[in-house]
Protein backbone atom coordinates (compact mmCIF):
# COMPACT_ATOMS: atom_id res chain seq x y z
CA UNK A 1 0.00 0.00 0.00
CA UNK A 2 3.04 2.23 -0.08
CA UNK A 3 1.49 3.69 -3.71
CA UNK A 4 -1.50 5.17 -1.29
CA UNK A 5 0.58 6.89 1.62
CA UNK A 6 -2.71 9.14 2.60
CA UNK A 7 -4.35 5.67 2.96
CA UNK A 8 -1.47 4.40 5.63
CA UNK A 9 -2.07 7.62 7.46
CA UNK A 10 -5.46 7.43 7.91
CA UNK A 11 -5.05 3.92 8.78
CA UNK A 12 -2.04 4.59 11.18
CA UNK A 13 -4.88 7.52 13.13
CA UNK A 14 -7.28 4.96 13.33
CA UNK A 15 -5.16 2.59 15.25
CA UNK A 16 -4.60 4.87 18.02
CA UNK A 17 -7.67 5.25 19.13
CA UNK A 18 -8.90 2.24 21.69
CA UNK A 19 -10.17 -1.17 20.56
CA UNK A 20 -8.82 -0.36 17.20
CA UNK A 21 -5.79 -2.95 15.67
CA UNK A 22 -4.69 -3.22 12.44
CA UNK A 23 -7.21 -5.57 11.01
CA UNK A 24 -9.88 -3.29 12.31
CA UNK A 25 -8.30 -0.11 10.89
CA UNK A 26 -7.91 -1.21 7.35
CA UNK A 27 -11.51 -2.32 7.50
CA UNK A 28 -12.90 0.75 8.41
CA UNK A 29 -9.96 2.87 6.15
CA UNK A 30 -11.91 0.55 2.86
CA UNK A 31 -15.21 1.13 4.22
CA UNK A 32 -15.17 4.60 4.05
CA UNK A 33 -13.07 5.27 1.23
CA UNK A 34 -14.73 2.41 -1.12
CA UNK A 35 -18.73 2.38 0.46
CA UNK A 36 -19.64 5.55 2.79
CA UNK A 37 -17.50 7.89 1.02
CA UNK A 38 -19.65 10.45 1.38
CA UNK A 39 -18.92 10.16 5.33
CA UNK A 40 -15.80 11.47 4.94
CA UNK A 41 -16.35 15.29 4.73
CA UNK A 42 -19.31 14.65 6.96
CA UNK A 43 -16.94 12.76 9.81
CA UNK A 44 -14.07 15.24 9.33
CA UNK A 45 -16.55 18.11 9.62
CA UNK A 46 -17.87 17.04 13.09
CA UNK A 47 -14.57 16.46 14.41
CA UNK A 48 -13.50 20.04 13.29
CA UNK A 49 -16.64 21.39 15.19
CA UNK A 50 -16.17 19.18 18.44
CA UNK A 51 -12.51 20.09 18.43
CA UNK A 52 -13.59 23.88 18.44
CA UNK A 53 -16.18 23.31 20.77
CA UNK A 54 -16.35 20.55 23.15
CA UNK A 55 -14.50 21.63 26.42
CA UNK A 56 -14.30 20.13 30.36
CA UNK A 57 -17.33 21.16 32.08
CA UNK A 58 -15.78 23.33 35.11
CA UNK A 59 -17.40 21.92 38.03
CA UNK A 60 -17.57 18.34 37.42
CA UNK A 61 -14.96 17.95 34.46
CA UNK A 62 -17.80 16.30 32.28
CA UNK A 63 -17.53 17.14 28.28
CA UNK A 64 -19.85 19.91 27.97
CA UNK A 65 -19.59 22.64 24.99
CA UNK A 66 -21.06 24.85 27.94
CA UNK A 67 -19.04 25.98 31.08
CA UNK A 68 -21.43 23.65 32.78
CA UNK A 69 -22.33 20.43 31.28
CA UNK A 70 -25.77 19.17 31.50
CA UNK A 71 -25.75 17.34 34.79
CA UNK A 72 -24.53 20.33 36.48
CA UNK A 73 -27.04 22.30 35.06
CA UNK A 74 -29.92 20.09 36.83
CA UNK A 75 -32.44 21.92 39.03
CA UNK A 76 -32.60 18.76 41.17
CA UNK A 77 -29.13 17.38 41.96
CA UNK A 78 -28.33 16.12 45.63
CA UNK A 79 -25.20 18.27 46.15
CA UNK A 80 -24.27 16.13 49.59
CA UNK A 81 -23.62 13.31 47.41
CA UNK A 82 -20.36 13.23 44.85
CA UNK A 83 -19.92 10.08 42.69
CA UNK A 84 -16.67 9.85 41.70
CA UNK A 85 -16.12 8.53 37.66
CA UNK A 86 -12.99 7.54 35.17
CA UNK A 87 -14.94 8.55 31.78
CA UNK A 88 -17.51 10.36 30.85
CA UNK A 89 -19.27 7.13 29.41
CA UNK A 90 -19.17 6.11 33.00
CA UNK A 91 -20.92 9.14 34.09
CA UNK A 92 -23.64 8.28 31.27
CA UNK A 93 -23.64 4.51 32.11
CA UNK A 94 -24.94 5.54 35.90
CA UNK A 95 -26.92 8.67 34.82
CA UNK A 96 -29.23 6.47 33.02
CA UNK A 97 -29.54 3.59 35.71
CA UNK A 98 -31.69 6.97 36.83
CA UNK A 99 -31.26 5.94 40.98
CA UNK A 100 -28.33 8.45 41.57
CA UNK A 101 -28.89 12.02 41.87
CA UNK A 102 -26.44 13.77 43.37
CA UNK A 103 -23.25 15.16 41.39
CA UNK A 104 -20.36 13.56 40.08
CA UNK A 105 -16.59 14.65 38.77
CA UNK A 106 -14.86 12.78 35.82
CA UNK A 107 -11.12 12.08 36.62
CA UNK A 108 -10.82 11.78 32.67
CA UNK A 109 -8.83 8.56 33.42
CA UNK A 110 -7.00 6.45 36.65
CA UNK A 111 -3.90 6.07 37.85
CA UNK A 112 -1.36 4.03 35.68
CA UNK A 113 2.63 4.33 36.50
CA UNK A 114 3.23 1.79 33.99
CA UNK A 115 1.62 3.93 31.34
CA UNK A 116 3.14 6.92 32.54
CA UNK A 117 -0.22 8.63 34.20
CA UNK A 118 0.17 9.90 37.19
CA UNK A 119 -1.80 11.82 40.11
CA UNK A 120 -1.05 15.08 37.87
CA UNK A 121 -3.31 13.44 34.50
CA UNK A 122 -6.21 13.48 37.11
CA UNK A 123 -7.25 16.62 37.40
CA UNK A 124 -6.80 16.79 40.89
CA UNK A 125 -7.00 20.76 41.34
CA UNK A 126 -10.46 20.52 40.48
CA UNK A 127 -11.74 17.44 42.46
CA UNK A 128 -9.85 19.30 45.62
CA UNK A 129 -12.09 22.30 45.05
CA UNK A 130 -15.08 20.19 45.17
CA UNK A 131 -14.33 18.36 48.10
CA UNK A 132 -13.46 21.58 49.74
CA UNK A 133 -17.46 22.57 49.01
CA UNK A 134 -19.85 22.87 52.06
CA UNK A 135 -22.46 20.59 52.53
CA UNK A 136 -20.63 17.19 50.94
CA UNK A 137 -21.76 14.50 53.02
CA UNK A 138 -20.67 11.36 50.75
CA UNK A 139 -18.05 10.96 48.43
CA UNK A 140 -18.80 7.48 46.05
CA UNK A 141 -15.70 5.82 43.87
CA UNK A 142 -17.36 4.13 40.80
CA UNK A 143 -13.71 3.64 39.63
CA UNK A 144 -13.69 0.49 37.87
CA UNK A 145 -12.94 -2.82 39.47
CA UNK A 146 -9.37 -3.01 37.93
CA UNK A 147 -6.22 -2.76 40.01
CA UNK A 148 -5.53 0.47 38.64
CA UNK A 149 -9.19 1.59 39.48
CA UNK A 150 -8.53 0.19 43.00
CA UNK A 151 -5.54 2.21 43.32
CA UNK A 152 -6.92 4.83 41.74
CA UNK A 153 -10.11 5.31 44.38
CA UNK A 154 -7.36 4.26 47.27
CA UNK A 155 -4.97 7.11 46.31
CA UNK A 156 -8.20 9.88 45.88
CA UNK A 157 -9.80 8.88 49.58
CA UNK A 158 -6.68 10.44 51.23
CA UNK A 159 -8.10 13.68 49.59
CA UNK A 160 -11.66 12.98 51.10
CA UNK A 161 -12.37 15.75 54.33
CA UNK A 162 -12.58 14.26 57.68
CA UNK A 163 -16.14 13.65 58.51
CA UNK A 164 -17.24 12.85 54.42
CA UNK A 165 -18.73 9.35 54.08
CA UNK A 166 -16.79 7.80 51.82
CA UNK A 167 -18.03 4.47 49.58
CA UNK A 168 -17.52 2.23 46.97
CA UNK A 169 -20.11 1.02 43.92
CA UNK A 170 -20.32 -2.71 44.67
CA UNK A 171 -19.24 -5.09 42.39
CA UNK A 172 -20.74 -8.81 42.24
CA UNK A 173 -22.51 -11.08 40.23
CA UNK A 174 -24.10 -9.71 37.07
CA UNK A 175 -27.96 -10.24 37.24
CA UNK A 176 -29.18 -13.36 35.33
CA UNK A 177 -25.28 -14.93 35.85
CA UNK A 178 -24.91 -18.53 36.91
CA UNK A 179 -22.68 -18.95 39.49
CA UNK A 180 -20.75 -21.60 37.75
CA UNK A 181 -19.60 -18.95 35.02
CA UNK A 182 -18.89 -15.93 37.12
CA UNK A 183 -14.86 -16.24 37.58
CA UNK A 184 -13.28 -16.15 41.22
CA UNK A 185 -12.72 -12.47 41.38
CA UNK A 186 -16.13 -10.91 40.90
CA UNK A 187 -17.52 -13.78 42.60
CA UNK A 188 -15.23 -13.45 46.06
CA UNK A 189 -16.18 -9.87 46.21
CA UNK A 190 -19.73 -10.61 45.75
CA UNK A 191 -19.48 -12.45 48.56
CA UNK A 192 -17.39 -9.38 50.82
CA UNK A 193 -20.19 -7.06 49.16
CA UNK A 194 -23.44 -9.32 50.49
CA UNK A 195 -26.20 -7.88 51.90
CA UNK A 196 -28.90 -9.29 54.21
CA UNK A 197 -32.16 -9.81 52.21
CA UNK A 198 -34.56 -6.58 54.15
CA UNK A 199 -32.35 -3.84 53.07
Amino acid sequence: MADVPSMEALEALLRRLPGIGPRSAQRICYDLLVRKRSLLPQLAAAFERAHGAVRFCERCNNLSEAPLCGVCRGAHRDHSQLCIVESPADLRAIEDTGVFSGDFFVLMGHLSPLDGIGPEALHLDRLSARLAETGLQEVIFATNPTLEGEATAQFLAELVPAGVTISRIAHGVPVGGELEYVDRGTLGRAMHGRRLLDE
